[in-house]
């Protein structure tokens, strides 16, 4: 497994890039990620003024600890040309990632990266953007091992339900909450399949929108399914869905302590020569564990929150 460059992604906020009160607002918020949208949140005849936007934004605004990404247009369309010619041209030093969506074969990375490559050159931009993968078609899943090896830009792989719907010909009332008709959560396949793709090539997993927004519960829901799946993060697509995520996502303060407490617990008893000891709840710790409960902390490091 590689090691990619580490960015917090609990919250990945999607912004039209059309608008600019909405790319000030949410550069308020102190959320983890924001990309800002060329493709699907942006009409045609906006796109143009979009990318000045977005490239104002790049450029002037002040993004803070924010990962700084917009997602381009499809490869299928002449504005991806645009869109990297453009926005990577004039504002690349100061863009970490960008949102590749609809990808469905590793031949789509290859071209953005040869793309990409000759327009950092061009205009000396010192680091390699990275890529987040958006997988929204049939042909993405099926083709997901050879798409997330395609190349070591790659940081994550994006789970898009809304157009995944259409390619897969499900209902769309079965697509978002709790299916009519089938047991459990339909699109488990692709979400655990895009996650263990992911953890090979040490990128993040990221599920994508949930678009019943006044719908907090289902919301807050999908968040811990994804998380359980390995999950570190989730879409927002209003203000309202920020906090949940970067709540759900990240380490509560009771299993910061509890890590904690776990792992004083086992030194104490490794000092006393015991090899596992049994925990106050009846649960078990021996040395297999304790890598988890590091991780708990390093989560906890990595996303500010205080350790013991």
């Amino acid at each position: 497994m590689s090691q990619k460059i580490k960015r917090r992604r609990r919250c990945m906020m999607s912004v039209p890039g059309s608008s600019i009160p909405k790319i000030e607002k949410a550069l308020a918020m102190d959320v983890d990620h924001i990309f800002l949208d060329l493709e699907d949140a942006v009409a045609p005849q906006k796109k143009p003024e979009a990318r000045k936007n977005v490239i104002k934004a790049f450029n002037e605004m002040e993004w803070g600890g924010t990962v700084r990404c917009f997602r381009m247009n499809g490869i299928d369309s002449f504005w991806a040309i645009q869109d990297l010619t453009e926005v990577v041209a004039a504002a690349g030093h100061n863009i970490d990632t960008l949102v590749i969506p609809k990808v469905k074969y590793a031949r789509d990375i290859h071209f953005v990266e040869t793309m990409l490559e000759l327009i950092e050159q061009e205009n000396n931009i010192p680091h390699k953007i990275g890529f987040e993968i958006l997988i929204e078609e049939v042909e993405g899943i099926h083709n997901i091992n050879e798409i997330a090896a395609a190349s070591d830009r790659i940081e994550s792989l994006m789970f898009g339900v809304g157009d995944y719907t259409r390619a897969q010909g499900v209902d769309f009332r079965d697509a978002f909450g709790k299916p009519r008709y089938y047991p459990g959560d339909i699109w488990h396949h692709q979400r655990s399949t895009l996650a263990v793709a992911a953890r090979v090539i040490g990128a993040d997993y990221v599920d994508g929108p949930w678009a019943l927004i006044p719908d907090m519960d289902g919301y807050r829901n999908e968040c811990r399914n994804v998380k359980t799946l390995g999950g570190v993060g989730k879409w927002a697509i209003h203000p309202t869905q920020v906090p949940v995520a970067m709540a759900e996502f990240g380490p509560s303060q009771e299993e910061v302590e509890l890590a904690h407490k776990g792992l004083e617990m086992f030194e104490a008893a490794k000092a006393r020569g015991e090899g596992a000891i049994k925990t106050p709840d009846g649960g078990l710790l021996d040395e297999a564990a304790i890598p988890l409960l590091k991780n708990v902390l390093a989560d906890a490091e990595f996303y500010g929150i205080k350790v013991g």
